[in-house]
């Protein structure tokens, strides 16, 4: 069972890919990826997350073959050179099928099992944890960016609520086509289709998510309405922030804390742990 201790579990990111928001491009090297990676574990990391396409805003869609070609190999060597489960972050189907064969035992979905309609049939054929994140999908055919900030997409009556509804929906379609609904955890999608007055109303209100029954994840590490509660600090400014923000996390049972550096926050949440009791 992945939740078998009261404690948060620290997911760290691993980014493959030459133009994520944070640390793109800086693991270029399989050898110094498998290193970065083997860091994050000492450093107090539970799960690493390994990703091969940037969802930053404005950044652009990969194609499959690149996708597979930057992931594939690098699951294949953490699973035999580190301890801890390894996620998949990928939307795409055949991405999650072909990385969970090479040793991922978690499909992280930004797009909720909605962005790829095969993704809900891999998900429960490959009997993986799955994370399903809110999100709303644009119209890719008039962008090619897979990430909404602004527009209609990022329009709620009431946010919360909304929010809950939609997760069930990813819910409801997953549990349909046959995954275990003991192997589910939800994300809020913290960036994703939403305003930041959005995301700060989100956070505020997030215990109402445990209302579903569901392991909780949350990834806000660096996002930009850390920066907005900061005064407009850019990426690397944003480290401070991230920490407050596990804390809360941490302070609100939150299941799964989602981050860029692992050692930070994996010793400020393991103080808010002590000092919450």
């Amino acid at each position: 069972m992945l939740f078998n201790q009261k404690k948060p579990l620290i997911m760290g990111i691993l980014n493959i890919t030459p133009d994520s928001f944070s640390d793109g491009g800086s693991y270029s090297q399989l050898d110094e990826i498998v290193k970065r990676a083997k860091q994050m574990v000492l450093d107090g990391a539970d799960i690493i997350d390994v990703g091969g396409e940037s969802t930053r805003p404005g950044s652009s869609i990969v194609r499959l073959e690149e996708e597979l070609s930057r992931v594939i190999p690098v699951i294949k060597r953490l699973v035999t050179e580190i301890d801890v489960p390894i996620s998949i972050d990928t939307y795409k189907a055949e991405v999650a099928r072909q990385a969970v064969l090479a040793g991922a035992t978690i499909i992280n979905d930004i797009g909720g099992a909605k962005f790829d309609p095969l993704m809900p049939e891999v998900m429960a054929q490959t009997g993986a944890y799955v994370i399903l994140m809110h999100n709303r999908k644009p119209n890719l055919e008039k962008t090619n960016c897979i990430t909404a900030v602004s527009g209609s997409l990022t329009e709620y009556e009431d946010i919360v609520l909304t929010v809950k509804k939609e997760m069930m929906e990813s819910i409801e379609l997953v549990k349909a086509a046959g995954v275990n609904q003991d192997k589910i955890i939800i994300d809020p999608g913290i960036g994703f289709a939403k305003t930041v007055e959005g995301n700060i109303e989100l956070l505020r209100r997030i215990t109402e998510l445990h209302d579903l029954g569901y392991p909780i994840l949350l990834g806000v590490s660096k996002k930009g309405t850390i920066g907005h509660l900061l005064g407009g600090l850019g990426v690397n400014q944003r480290a401070e922030g991230t920490m407050a923000a596990t804390c809360f996390a941490v302070s609100k049972n939150i299941n799964i804390v989602r981050v860029h550096d692992v050692l930070e926050n994996a010793r400020a949440a393991r103080v808010m742990e002590a000092l919450i009791g």
